[in-house]
């Protein structure tokens, strides 16, 4: 692996008497590794993997019979373990940081869903802080 493009053009390895071909990009136990190293791909392929998995449980998460700390659970144990899987090998820059927490945001969101505003009466969009507070 290898992040310059010009190293390693070799379109096939032989050891012994096998041939490997040169790939742009494999998956290996559920991790895309690419020969430019690149995490950015990573990380779309593991929020992919995690609205997947949202949507698996949706119904669960929008239900009114499930407890706001259930549904947290859910998030924690199902859906969160996805979306870091191989996560200790990343190396992120800001823009890939905000990727994760607008995903985080935007389940927590449809767990805790809309508040009615004490004011206006009309329901809106918890904030993000507001969602800090309620999912520490």
């Amino acid at each position: 692996m290898s992040r310059d493009q010009n190293v390693g053009r070799i379109h096939s390895v032989r050891i012994d008497n096998s041939t490997f071909e040169r790939v742009e990009d494999i998956k290996y136990l559920g991790t895309t590794l690419t020969n430019q190293n690149s995490i950015p791909e990573e990380i779309k392929s593991r929020l992919r993997s995690g609205n997947a998995c949202y949507r698996s449980v949706q119904n669960l998460l929008s239900s009114r019979l499930l407890s706001k700390n259930l549904k947290i659970k859910i998030y924690r144990t199902i859906i969160w373990p996805v979306v870091l899987y191989g996560c200790e090998t990343w190396s992120l820059i800001f823009r890939e940081e905000r990727k994760l927490g607008v995903f985080e945001n935007v389940v927590l969101r449809r767990i805790f869903g809309p508040r009615r505003d004490e004011l206006t009466g009309e329901w809106r969009r918890l904030h993000n802080e507001e969602l800090n507070d309620l999912y520490s």
